[in-house]
């Protein structure tokens, strides 16, 4: 009787298959748990997508703006040594400008100190001079006023005597002069009255 045969092997079949409730129970939160972590693993999956995406813009355009900063820094150095060499070559030139005029001045310096050193001494030589000749001079005044003051001092003398002895001789003179006037006037009267001629009447 096959059909027996097989329904027996059914039953066994059925009895290894047959479950539990608390097995199933274990299995749907399996399940469950499961689908939960794979829900959240596709999230940080898709977040992780998301970041990796932004990064990589993000990284992109920081490389675009280094590239334009390395162009930027490169154009300033280059400006930056042209002005430097720039800045060097000016220095150079008005440190040689410098360098001339201060040799320039030093050798002007070096002439005007020879210069008054000379002025000094021809000063003090001449002060020195000056000083002798001030001395000789004022002995000479002293001497020359001294002859003068007895030289005056004669003349007065002298001049008093030339004075008392005219003054005596113009005296004398008048004296004579008076006499003779007298004289010459009578002998003058006389000869008019010779002729005829009164002297009242002149």
């Amino acid at each position: 009787m096959p059909p027996k045969k097989k329904g027996k092997g059914n039953s066994k079949k059925d009895k290894s298959k047959k479950s539990t409730p608390e097995k199933d129970d274990g299995l749907a939160e399996k399940y469950r748990r499961s689908a939960l972590d794979v829900a959240v693993l596709k999230e940080h999956l898709a977040l992780r997508t998301s970041i990796t995406r932004q990064a990589t813009a993000v990284r992109d355009d920081l490389k675009s703006q280094i590239k334009d900063l390395e162009q930027v820094l490169s154009q300033e150095r280059s400006d930056m040594k042209d002005i430097t060499a720039d800045l060097n070559r000016q220095y150079k030139s008005m440190e040689t400008d410098l360098q001339t005029k201060v040799n320039r001045l030093e050798v002007s310096v070096d002439l005007l100190e020879t210069q008054l050193a000379e002025c000094q001494v021809k000063l003090k030589s001449e002060r020195e001079q000056q000083e002798k000749t001030e001395a000789e001079k004022d002995a000479i005044i002293s001497d020359l006023q001294s002859k003068l003051d007895s030289m005056e001092r004669e003349c007065e003398r002298i001049l008093h005597g030339c004075l008392d002895s005219l003054l005596s001789h113009l005296a004398e003179t008048r004296m004579q002069w008076e006499e003779q006037s007298t004289v010459t006037h009578q002998e003058v009267k006389d000869t008019l009255r010779d002729f005829g001629i009164n002297p009242l009447h002149l």
